[in-house]
């Protein structure tokens, strides 16, 4: 935890992962349902023809570190 405010620090989820837990960390930092976050990722990536959602998501497994 981040002791300047309440919410957990950005990083990739163990627990609530599908694929590298970078939408489950999301999910988590924000305080949203890790579901609907996917959701929501997996439209926004089909309506920008799917190719940069998925280079994003690759980038960002390769940012965020591993988290608990």
């Amino acid at each position: 935890m981040n002791p300047s405010n309440n919410r957990p620090t950005l990083s990739r989820s163990i627990n609530d992962r599908v694929l590298a837990g970078v939408l489950g960390g999301i999910a988590r930092r924000m305080g949203w349902n890790p579901t609907a976050v996917r959701l929501g990722y997996i439209v926004l990536s089909v309506l920008s023809a799917a190719f940069p959602g998925i280079i994003v998501y690759l980038v960002l497994w390769l940012v965020m570190p591993e988290g608990d």
